[in-house]
């Protein structure tokens, strides 16, 4: 167990060197990650969440959240003049006890962020096409000995993915189409136009629907990436948050900042562990984590 442990550290070393070097050779600054913040995505509203709390401290008299992930602080970099953006940041979800079976939620894990200004949806898929075909090459080419180890093969990838709406996702496999989709996929693949968080964008040209995104790795590992085209106009922004009844006293910095409107951008996050549990074949995205944070399960250290 413990050289099988070794075997799951090396190979998400190898995904965050590679990730990082890719990042940087097209072309986008690396920010540091931000852990409290008087605003974090609220993670909202998305009918499918089972966050139960967010976590909080209180510093000098003032509120500070940990962040779930840094959606609202790619906006506001993007608006300070940033177009490339990635950072490798921890996040806090406070899930569910009910989701330790799952195979893939976390409630502390990394996640890689990245942003791109004035981009579209288009954009991020061929950004991830090219990202994840390179890495299958590389930890093949550089890994090889690890993952016989694991009797993991992975698949060839090759972009482009297939896209999908949820509506025809849902219409093959049912309401939970996730895992019947995946395990039904050799490839990775796009599912389009989800209802949920107030800053993706809604489509102008299709009423009712959402320029909005996740990628699905194959083989039943499930959600990749989530990502969108964001909501950059104040009125759009405050008439959602209005709309779903999103307390408002809590983002106050970050809509007095959208309030001349923010820089439209597209971008996405994709989380470390799962990737290394795609990579690896682990059974439980826990497994691959030296300190497991589980939900359901006490933390031990």
């Amino acid at each position: 167990m413990k050289d099988q442990k070794m075997t799951y550290l090396r190979l998400t070393s190898g995904i965050l060197r590679y990730t990082t070097d890719f990042f940087h050779r097209s072309n986008f600054i690396q920010l540091m990650p931000v852990i409290l913040s008087s605003v974090t995505d609220p993670l909202g509203p998305d009918p499918g969440s089972t966050v139960i709390k967010t976590g909080e401290i209180e510093y000098l008299g003032q509120r500070l959240t940990l962040t779930q992930s840094m959606i609202l602080h790619k906006q506001i970099a993007m608006k300070e003049g940033l177009e490339r953006i990635f950072v490798i940041s921890p996040n806090v979800r406070l899930e569910h006890p009910m989701r330790r079976e799952s195979g893939k939620h976390l409630f502390e894990f990394s996640q890689v962020d990245f942003e791109i200004a004035h981009a579209k949806k288009e954009d991020v898929f061929s950004l991830m096409e090219d990202f994840m075909a390179g890495l299958m090459i590389h930890m093949d080419c550089h890994y090889e000995e690890e993952l016989e180890s694991l009797g993991r093969k992975l698949p060839a990838i090759d972009g482009p993915f297939k896209r999908y709406t949820t509506g025809e996702l849902a219409e093959k496999y049912g309401a939970d189409w996730e895992m019947a989709a995946s395990l039904d996929s050799k490839q990775p693949f796009w599912a389009l136009d989800h209802k949920r968080e107030f800053y993706d964008k809604d489509d102008p040209e299709r009423p009712g629907h959402h320029l909005n995104y996740d990628l699905i790795y194959p083989e039943g590992y499930c959600e990749a990436l989530s990502g969108a085209e964001r909501e950059h106009e104040f009125p759009l922004i405050m008439g959602k948050i209005v709309k779903h009844g999103i307390d408002q006293s809590r983002y106050g910095p970050y809509l007095e900042l959208a309030k001349n409107d923010l820089v439209p951008s597209a971008g996405g996050g994709f989380g470390v562990e799962r990737l290394s549990r795609f990579i690896s074949g682990a059974k439980h995205v826990g497994d691959v984590q030296l300190f497991r944070r589980v939900p359901g399960e006490a933390v031990v250290v």
